[in-house]
């Protein structure tokens, strides 16, 4: 009889007192984000939930140099349908982060590319060391973001840093994030864990149903931009053009072939 492989977690959450932490653990794939890798991190938000976590630590393995190359390429649909539509997994990961009771720190070491930006953007706290480099990279592959993907996008960055990141796909780095505000705090590799944790008792020692409240009330008056349905329908309108582009079709292939797109504006 064949040894029965068991499949190595994607994830390794823990619980010291009132923080909860979760290691994205997946080194081999870069920390893609996929389906797999967002249902455990998913799972392990709700379950820091019913615990009673106060606050919750997000990072990768000490010393990464790719925090998380985002979305899994491989997950995406080939063509046909869109590809980043509301049940979208990583859409269900940004909500749950969100609309975690307790705030959540994102713990940054290395790169964090394409939809994985959104995921630390989608953080209420960003603590990087300074190899720590973010970038926005739709683009490259010839993908069209969503709405709330943008908006989540223009809740962190000034605009103008927006569309820089969006036009160029160029990663920016940890120091000049800090003085854009994008982030918190960037702190020496040698002091993040140990700095990120004392941010983190600091907020497990206030009142944990004041906190809640408030993230929650931030929440929907970040989310309070008003869109006619006209103008909504207009954006999905324009996404649809990329996906049902040959430009999409294009980066896929070029992703997985290894090579550079080539990208001919239809």
């Amino acid at each position: 009889m064949d040894d029965l492989q068991v499949e190595k977690p994607l994830v390794s959450p823990r619980i010291d007192g009132q923080i909860g932490t979760i290691v994205i653990d997946n080194p081999e794939k870069r920390n893609a984000l996929s389906h797999g890798l967002i249902e455990a991190l998913i799972a392990t938000l709700e379950a820091f939930a019913a615990e009673g976590v106060r606050a919750v630590i997000l990072r990768a393995r000490p010393g990464v140099k790719v925090w998380s190359s985002g979305h899994d390429v491989y997950d995406l649909p080939s063509g046909g349908r869109d590809p980043l539509g509301w049940d979208d997994p990583l859409r269900e990961l940004v909500r749950a982060i969100e609309e975690c009771p307790a705030p959540v720190i994102a713990m940054i070491e290395g790169g964090v590319w394409g939809g994985a930006c959104e995921v630390v953007f989608a953080c209420d706290l960003i603590i990087a060391a300074p190899s720590a480099t973010f970038a926005v990279t739709p683009a490259k592959l010839g993908v069209p973001y969503n709405v709330s993907g943008m908006l989540t996008f223009m809740n962190a960055c000034p605009m103008r840093i927006v569309k820089e990141m969006v036009f160029t796909a160029k990663p920016i780095s940890a120091q000049r994030a800090e003085g854009l505000g994008i982030i918190n705090h960037m702190v020496p590799s040698r002091d993040l864990e140990a700095f990120t944790q004392t941010v983190a008792e600091s907020i497990a020692l206030n009142a944990p149903l004041s906190i809640s409240v408030m993230k929650e009330q931030l929440r929907m008056l970040a989310g309070a931009h008003p869109m006619s349905p006209r103008r909504f329908e207009r954006v999905q309108g324009l996404r649809r053009i990329v996906w049902e582009s040959e430009d999409y079709e294009e980066g896929l292939r070029a992703f997985k072939q290894k090579r550079k797109p080539r990208f001919s504006g239809r």
